[in-house]
């Protein structure tokens, strides 16, 4: 899913740079690329969907922070939560866009593989884009009662 000159793209001029933001219609194509992608850990189908210098920000609500800057980094944390989840559910997912950047608001109920324990997060991911694809994921959640 990379850039094609037969999909509409919104162009900034504030930076004085063309970045070719995929215009609204195009996100919603690219999000489900990337999303399943995630999904089945799929590092060659992601990088159909995101730069090559892709940077994904993560901030679990609780104590985790981290940083992924490439497919091997993705990878592990995708195996990491895989490890330390036996479910991961999303909710209420609602995407917002704004001329350059997208914000996904979601529901978050996970079941820790270890005891059992079910923990429920609510959380916001706001994306940027450039030539075409995504360039950044910043991902905030924060723990609510279950």
């Amino acid at each position: 899913m990379c850039a094609s000159p037969n999909l509409p793209m919104i162009y900034s001029e504030r930076s004085g740079e063309d970045k070719m933001i995929p215009a609204y219609a195009e996100r919603e194509l690219l999000f489900k690329t990337f999303a399943r992608a995630l999904f089945a850990a799929d590092m060659t189908e992601l990088y159909r969907a995101v730069t090559p210098d892709f940077l994904w920000s993560y901030h679990d609500g609780v104590a985790v922070i981290k940083s992924l800057a490439n497919a091997d980094a993705i990878a592990a944390h995708l195996a990491e939560q895989k490890a330390l989840f036996s479910e991961q559910r999303f909710h209420d997912v609602a995407y917002h866009h704004l001329p350059e950047t997208t914000f996904m608001s979601f529901r978050l109920t996970e079941r820790l593989r270890a005891t059992g324990a079910q923990r429920e997060q609510r959380g916001i991911e706001r994306y940027t884009f450039r030539d075409g694809r995504i360039a950044t994921k910043d991902v905030y959640r924060k723990p609510i009662e279950v």
